[in-house]
């Protein structure tokens, strides 16, 4: 019989990173194999299929966003570009001794259940055999691009593929979407193209990265923490001070309390839109040749329509049926355990109000105390497999848009908890089927958020 000791890590982005220090830090044997050349998953804009672009930036400050056990370089901004998140992941791979057990530049060709595990199919007709698998592959990778009435006949891309300002030079540009990438297409067409219009199904809040001099995240964390609902109402209040009546420019109201939808971390959008570089419209209602046609009925000619429309979750290498799948979103426990497989996690498959990393390090965490009991301590791992059936509410009290993307939506402080009390229990040996939701936090969780306090000298 083949060994099978070792774990199989899909990717080298953060989160395959992350799991690979901390399975290596307790002495899970794995594996990573990664398809480009290099580590950085989509923050490599040379990764083919990447949808980073020249001008992207993070959305959560450095302050709040690094991987466990490296903090970002002092001389990073607030805000670190596409490429000094990079350079973060390169060294954060090199300060972990990570380098080999790394196989880069080896794409996966196929994953299969096997008798005893999993079988990592590779080109060539090699296969190496494995205990366990995570997907770290992320959920940026297969674009969604939505379908209208009409012919379109004029140039158009995904923003997957979008690059460079370059690309926008001369010609009337239309963004259709709303998102953090689509809000930064725009105004890089509100700087380069001949015109540039924003087409958005719904209104939204646009945040300041900065409120009161500090990063809008480092603001949160330091503040009095109150109810969920009450929360949103004092941030709504506080955004309609220091942003305010986005009507004015001729946007549609948020039908929504803030932080109900993923956060939009823009306010150039609302500088373009106040000085006529951007122009807003409503929902495509129709595709005319060159033209489009509008739900309010206008119809405007373009040359390039960029469809900003956000991406589906994909594991294009395993075979469907070993996740259950709410439409385009794998159902999973935590946002990491699949209901059907013992044996197969997914990491960074989750949408949040804040930075995505240092969740990422708390699902390393749950994911090898699990490897580890289904060794070590056997009745604690079966203990588990009756919890990962359980639905704890990761929402905490926030009532998120009804939207594809918000089906693995999780509300940051929510997650810690939860996250923290069962990794608490796994670690005492105390696991119970119920209370994980109940209020207060565990002994880890109150280490998890007092580690949040002194980043930011709260």
């Amino acid at each position: 019989m083949p060994d099978r000791t070792a774990y199989a890590i899909i990717g080298a982005g953060p989160s395959g990173l992350e799991m690979a220090r901390v399975l290596k830090r307790d002495g899970v044997p794995f594996e990573v194999f990664e398809k480009h050349t290099d580590v950085g998953g989509i923050w490599d804009i040379d990764n083919p299929g990447s949808p980073m672009y020249e001008s992207a930036h993070f959305i959560s400050s450095k302050t709040m966003s690094a991987l466990d056990g490296m903090p970002f370089p002092d001389d990073y901004p607030d805000y670190p570009r596409w490429d000094q998140l990079r350079d973060y992941l390169r060294a954060y791979a090199r300060e972990f001794d990570l380098l080999g057990h790394l196989n880069l530049n080896t794409s996966v060709e196929r994953i299969e259940k096997v008798e005893g595990g999993w079988d990592v199919h590779l080109p060539g007709g090699e296969v190496r055999p494995f205990r366990g698998v995570v997907m770290c592959t992320g959920n940026q990778w297969k674009p969604n691009v939505p379908e209208f009435p009409g012919d379109w006949q004029g140039e158009q891309i995904h923003s997957v593929d979008y690059r460079s300002i370059d690309q926008l030079r001369g010609k009337r540009v239309l963004i259709v979407g709303a998102g953090n990438s689509g809000c930064d297409i725009a105004c890089d067409a509100a700087l380069a193209a001949d015109s540039a219009v924003i087409s958005m199904r719904r209104g939204y809040w646009f945040i300041p990265k900065h409120i009161f001099g500090m990063p809008a995240d480092v603001f949160a964390a330091t503040g009095p923490k109150l109810p969920a609902k009450a929360q949103q109402k004092v941030f709504e209040q506080l955004l309609r001070r220091v942003v305010g009546d986005v009507t004015r420019f001729g946007l549609p109201a948020p039908d929504h309390l803030p932080l109900s939808s993923h956060p939009i971390m823009n306010t150039q959008i609302i500088h373009h839109l106040a000085h006529g570089d951007i122009e807003y419209r409503p929902n495509v209602a129709e595709l005319e040749g060159d033209k489009v046609r509008f739900e309010d009925g206008r119809v405007d000619e373009f040359d390039l329509i960029i469809w900003a429309t956000g991406y589906h979750v994909d594991f294009p290498v395993l075979e469907r049926e070993h996740f259950d799948w709410q439409g385009n979103s794998p159902d999973l426990f935590m946002n990491v355990f699949s209901r059907k497989d013992d044996d197969l996690f997914a990491m960074g498959i989750l949408e949040l109000d804040g930075g995505a990393w240092p969740i990422m390090s708390i699902q390393a965490e749950l994911i090898s105390r699990v490897v580890r009991d289904r060794d070590e301590r056997p009745e604690a791992f079966a203990a588990f497999r009756d919890v990962v059936q359980t639905r704890p509410d990761l929402e905490g009290g926030v009532e998120h848009v009804d939207s594809p993307r918000h089906h693995y939506y999780t509300q940051g402080d929510a997650y810690r908890r939860l996250a923290s009390r069962l990794l608490d229990r796994l670690e005492r040996g105390a696991l119970a089927t119920e209370g994980l939701d109940e209020p207060g936090v565990g002994e880890r969780a109150a280490s998890v958020l007092g580690k949040v306090r002194e980043r930011v000298g709260f």
